[in-house]
């Protein structure tokens, strides 16, 4: 049976979708984690562990999923995480999903790797923009590059700091997958039996990463992606170096790539406006605790005076709800927003964060919780099955 778009009811069908459309190579890019894909695979395997207890005779005829992230309203407690080399999987990816985000009033991250320049999404969506920042070896370059996002006027900065170097991604490896791409007689026979990404990389030519044409790639020239971004990674960088750096940011930061709650308390007692409980989708170190279990242990940690987002595994609407209840002001997605821009542009993105938004709505009203303030007061959740919380 073909699947078409306006058919996909769920994330798993839009990945389909695009690992029918995409060659393999790119899908793969997309889909796959580090080494032995273990902490890929224990991220979903968290959100499946816990079960929620719902609520009764509660009226839930109005459900509103708003709520506020740095001090800013927004419609539903979701955001868009950062993405490198979205392009590859269709031009015009970033800005697809940016302006799904917009439409959907949720804030869009873009990664200092995107394949989209800052100023270009700056310039075309109208909506809530954070920049995601690699803590780079240049520092000079990274001064400048934080000044072109200040020109920009996004609102927030997300300092990535679980990258002191890249992880091995065996598939990307096997694949050659580069940037920019460089083509193998495996690539040309698989881009052939995809004609609708083969035409548009042929219009479009290779990706290049945008944000970051002007910095000298040096040893990474030629490298797989993984091992191209790590060539230019600061793996000396320091609380005392992120303390300068908000100083010289200015506005509102957030530190993303935490999950000891030791690191999560000296970087609360920094200021920082939000941390960012993530394992980098399950793509750099293998073994890392589940996303989910980490945010658990930082919640009871720091308590309820710090704003916490989550990242890896989210898949379904109810996953929010499951994050929410577990202490997280908002969850992100990355790979379900990318399937959906590479096998619908405007409209794969779109119909990606809607088909979430929908379902945590109706987990929210079948949970017996009008809000998310009431999800967040902690009557919903509970845990069918032990999971590892610990610390």
């Amino acid at each position: 049976m073909t699947l078409s778009l306006d058919r996909a009811l769920s994330i798993a069908d839009l990945r389909e979708l695009a690992r029918r459309t995409l060659p393999r190579f790119v899908f793969e890019f997309i889909d796959g984690g580090a080494e032995d894909e273990i902490t890929l695979a224990a991220n979903r395997a968290a959100f499946e562990r816990v079960a929620l207890v719902p609520r009764v005779l509660n009226d839930v005829s109005a459900p509103d999923l708003s709520t506020s992230i740095l001090g800013i309203r927004s419609n539903a407690p979701l955001l868009i995480a950062p993405m490198g080399s979205c392009t590859l999987a269709r031009p015009g990816a970033d800005l697809s999903i940016a302006k799904a985000a917009a439409a959907r009033g949720i804030p869009y991250v873009q990664s200092t790797m995107s394949t989209t320049a800052l100023e270009t999404i700056a310039r075309n969506v109208d909506g809530r923009l954070w920049f995601q920042l690699y803590t780079l070896k240049d520092r000079e370059f990274m001064r400048k590059l934080i000044e072109r996002v200040r020109g920009a006027d996004f609102e927030a900065l997300v300092v990535t700091v679980d990258l002191a170097v890249g992880g091995k991604r065996e598939r990307d490896l096997r694949n050659g997958i580069a940037i920019p791409l460089k083509l193998r007689t495996s690539h040309v026979v698989d881009a052939l039996c995809h004609p609708g990404w083969t035409m548009r990389y042929a219009r479009n030519g290779s990706p290049q990463f945008e944000n970051v044409r002007d910095l000298d790639p040096g040893e990474g020239a030629g490298l797989t992606i993984a091992h191209k971004v790590g060539t230019m990674l600061d793996a000396a960088f320091s609380f005392d170096d992120l303390a300068r750096l908000r100083d010289q940011w200015g506005k509102r930061i957030v530190v993303k790539g935490v999950q000891h709650p030791a690191d999560a308390a000296r970087l609360a007692s920094l200021g920082i406006d939000a941390l960012w409980i993530s394992n980098h989708g399950g793509r750099q170190l293998d073994g890392a605790q589940a996303s989910l279990e980490s945010l658990h242990a930082v919640r009871r940690a720091l308590g309820s005076g710090v704003e916490l987002i989550i990242d890896s595994g989210v898949r379904r609407g109810v996953d929010i709800v499951k994050a929410v209840a577990l202490g997280a002001q908002i969850a992100a997605i990355g790979r379900p927003a990318l399937f959906g821009a590479a096998v619908g542009g405007d409209e794969g993105a779109l119909r990606a964060v809607d088909i979430l938004l929908d379902e945590a709505k109706r987990a929210m009203v079948l949970c017996g919780t009008p809000t998310v303030d009431a999800i967040r007061a902690g009557d919903v959740i509970a845990s069918s099955r032990p999971i590892a919380f610990e610390t």
